[in-house]
């Protein structure tokens, strides 16, 4: 029995002593510690759960010593190793605690954890403790993917980043995870290794911007940028440090500045081919307007033979068909002035719908209007904008073979100030070696004689005309999808000539 002071000097010795001391029940609640501990964790950590406090884990350790300390009622030692080294530095000591004065229930109700360094010189022993908890947050805090393994493989550091990474949890990547795991095949870690042992990759025992996929725990795979070493002590070979730059994010935006330059080479291409367009159709016309006009005369003043009568007819069908093209050509190399007015977009989308549902393409296909009321004006020359939606649901319709779902959205994109329209089918959509250029001039999918190539390329430079944007993609459930972004404040140039 202590006297009230023998009980008070204890309780300073213990709060005194530079090492940690922690009381905790079988059910892993912390139930004292002393005032070093205290000050280490700097916050209150009586009554928290032990894992939550020291591992920052959901779950107790697998291997954790309280519950065999409990059933045993013996101390048990855990060697623990240095952070970089993985030599043996210090060690844990758990035991339980006697049953109070008076009790003869021998049920284990707490134990106490200790942890013991290996002693230093006082002044160096708590530089290096600073410098080790300095260098420890350091790597934990890394915005990479910290990995660091023993010789064998055994993972030792594994920080925030490399669980956002992998999608393990820290206790996972720390007791359950072997370095070979991180890698979709094995012999990835082995090649790792074979490189760092080589002068060739960076040096020996390093390994520089060395692209490699990792295993996320999903299943999937996540882009990496490997920088590696080879930690020594001395000549020996103790550890491997990996940091895991993940490279998700510069991927994609690597493919959406791609996806930018693409639609820039377009639009040049576009603005190219319309002033050259523009020349060509020109010159064609005089000899068009002749082929035609005499070929007319031919066959309305002279008695020919059937199969001559057919073969001038094929003339003038093709030479129609030219004119038309040079029509086409004309209009694309548009050399009039736009007539900007604000209009309703819901209106003209209704209106073309009207002139065209009747039509017996459309007798069997069913029209789905998502068009959002109170929808801004938007300005624009309502003319070339009607011939871009009847184009685009045309196609649509002819892409169904007349069956199916034809869908109009419209929407106002407020953050853009911009107003959307979309118009998509049910069709088999668009295929992939098709997409990237089916806004090109003369590129056309339909049978010989059936189109110019030249429809959706007039609506992508009518469109490019309004300050707009225009593009396709294909539905995850299938069928094609053009959305298209028109502004609703056009910059004063947009009525002069073009």
């Amino acid at each position: 029995m202590h006297t009230d002071t023998e009980k008070e000097y204890l309780i300073r010795a213990i709060d005194g002593f530079r090492r940690k001391i922690i009381v905790v029940s079988p059910e892993y609640v912390i139930l004292a510690a002393n005032a070093f501990t205290k000050k280490r964790f700097n916050k209150d950590i009586i009554g928290r759960l032990c894992h939550e406090v020291l591992w920052n884990c959901d779950t107790p350790c697998e291997e954790c010593p309280l519950g065999k300390v409990a059933e045993t009622q013996l101390p048990m030692v855990i060697h623990k190793s240095s952070f970089l080294t993985q030599k043996k530095n210090y060690c844990h000591y758990f035991y339980p605690l006697p049953p109070k004065e008076g009790e003869t229930d021998k049920t284990v109700d707490a134990i106490a954890m200790l942890d013991f360094d290996i002693p230093f010189v006082e002044g160096l022993e708590e530089k290096l403790q600073r410098s080790n908890a300095f260098l420890k947050n350091l790597i934990l805090s890394s915005v990479d993917g910290v990995i660091a393994a023993d010789r064998k493989g055994k993972i030792f550091i594994f920080n925030d980043a490399a669980v956002e990474i992998t999608g393990y949890s820290m206790y996972e990547g720390l007791h359950k995870l072997m370095i070979q795991n991180i890698y979709p095949e094995k012999d990835i870690a082995y090649d790792i290794m074979k490189k760092l042992r080589s002068k060739d990759y960076g040096g020996k025992g390093k390994l520089k911007f060395y692209q490699v996929d990792i295993q996320h725990k999903n299943g999937g795979t996540v882009p990496i940028r490997l920088n590696a070493a080879i930690v020594y002590d001395g000549k020996e070979e103790v550890a491997t440090i990996g940091f895991f730059h993940d490279l998700r994010e510069e991927i994609k935006m690597k493919e959406k500045l791609e996806k930018t330059r693409l639609q820039l080479l377009q639009a040049d291409k576009m603005a190219s081919l319309g002033k050259l367009s523009a020349g060509v159709a020109h010159q064609l016309n005089n000899p068009l307007g002749s082929i035609t006009l005499f070929t007319k005369l031919v066959l309305e003043e002279h008695d020919l033979e059937e199969s001559i009568r057919e073969d001038l007819s094929r003339i003038l069908k093709d030479a129609q068909r030219c004119r038309d093209t040079v029509k086409e050509l004309l209009e694309f190399a548009r050399q009039t002035r736009y007539q900007i007015k604000p209009h309703d977009i819901n209106t003209a989308l209704s209106r073309t719908l009207f002139l065209l549902d009747r039509q017996t393409l459309f007798h069997n296909i069913e029209i789905h209007k998502h068009l959002t009321t109170g929808l801004p004006l938007v300005p624009g020359d309502i003319q070339q904008l009607n011939h871009v939606f009847m184009n685009l649901i045309i196609n649509a319709a002819q892409a169904m073979d007349g069956n199916g779902i034809l869908a109009l959205k419209t929407e106002h994109l407020a953050a853009k100030n911009r107003v959307l329209i979309e118009i998509s089918d049910t069709g088999p959509g668009i295929p992939d070696d098709v997409l990237p250029h089916i806004f090109d001039p003369f590129y056309t999918t339909k049978d010989e004689g059936e189109g110019t190539g030249l429809g959706l390329s007039l609506a992508y430079s009518i469109i490019k005309e309004h300050h707009g944007l225009i593009e396709a993609r294909n539905a995850p459930e299938g069928g094609a999808v053009f959305t298209i972004e028109l502004p609703l404040d056009m910059p004063e140039t947009a009525e002069t000539d073009n």
